[in-house]
């Protein structure tokens, strides 16, 4: 039997799973597809088109799939699409997308904490991390394993990359690349090196990570020149992403910011 409490709404024409749990005063429209094992908290709103995928978790008070922040929109019937196993804490809003073609996309088992944001088409990758008060502007992308810390901004069409990290209060209006850290507004301060760890990559790996970081991120070099340098001589494959990201930024990239906890300009203090 599906686990509905008594004061919940829940249309008949959205399909829950009979192992989903909802709680008290929760909303399920019309329209949205709940799939198993999932936990619909308290007071949580789950609205417009919106496919949920099995084991996630929504605490009290979020929003999902309600309509997005866009003045273009026009009541369009709009999506999201949320993969398996990921936790959605208090107050968490995720908006559908502003155009029909395209949803905004969360994936699997990452963790979006209280009162972050997803705007509308955004695009989230597997084992992200959202801290408190994270803001995601619509149509970013955000790759798999980055974490984003409290009270960031990411600005709309940004990219973060794979196993980025975003500092605390950081803000970023052009594209923060993979692996790197980030440091006030639009400056990295090194390499994610913990996460690289953890990840996997062998120490030849992150040296070569580090002297593609000096290459393409110290500012004061031609980087399409610099580009053309880093294929030649670079080849793993973290490497290769690396370069590739780069090389494919509409927005610009964040660049090194040399003072950053001291560190100095030729980085030489980054342990890998």
């Amino acid at each position: 039997m599906t686990m509905i409490h008594s004061t919940a709404l829940v249309s008949s024409k959205a399909q829950v799973d009979p192992t989903v749990e909802v709680g008290a005063y929760a909303v399920i429209d019309a329209g949205v597809v709940v799939g198993p094992r999932c936990r619909v908290g308290p007071h949580v709103y789950l609205t417009g088109a919106t496919v949920i995928g099995a084991g996630n978790q929504f605490h009290a008070g979020c929003v999902i799939g309600d309509a997005p922040q866009d003045l273009k929109y026009k009541g369009e019937p709009t999506s999201v699409v949320i993969g398996d196993d990921n936790v959605f804490r208090e107050g968490c809003t995720v908006h559908r997308s502003a155009k029909v073609e395209e949803a905004t996309v969360i994936g699997s088992r990452n963790f979006l904490m209280v009162n972050s944001h997803v705007g509308h088409n955004a695009q989230v990758g597997d084992q992200v991390i959202l801290v408190n008060g994270a803001l995601l502007a619509g149509h970013a992308h955000v790759g798999d394993r980055a974490f984003i810390s409290g009270n960031c901004l990411v600005h709309q069409f940004v990219r973060v990359g794979t196993l980025a990290i975003m500092q605390g209060g950081s803000a970023v209006s052009r594209d923060l690349p993979p692996f790197t850290i980030s440091y006030g507004v639009n400056t990295t301060c090194g390499l994610n090196v913990i996460g690289l760890r953890r990840a996997g990559v062998k120490p030849d790996e992150r040296m070569e990570l580090k002297k593609v970081y000096r290459l393409l991120l110290h500012p004061g070099r031609n980087l399409n020149e610099a580009l053309a340098e880093a294929r030649q001589q670079f080849t793993t494959a973290s490497a290769k992403i690396l370069i590739e990201f780069i090389a494919a930024s509409k927005r610009g990239i964040c660049v090194h910011h040399g003072q950053a906890h001291g560190e100095t300009q030729d980085d030489e203090n980054i342990e890998l």
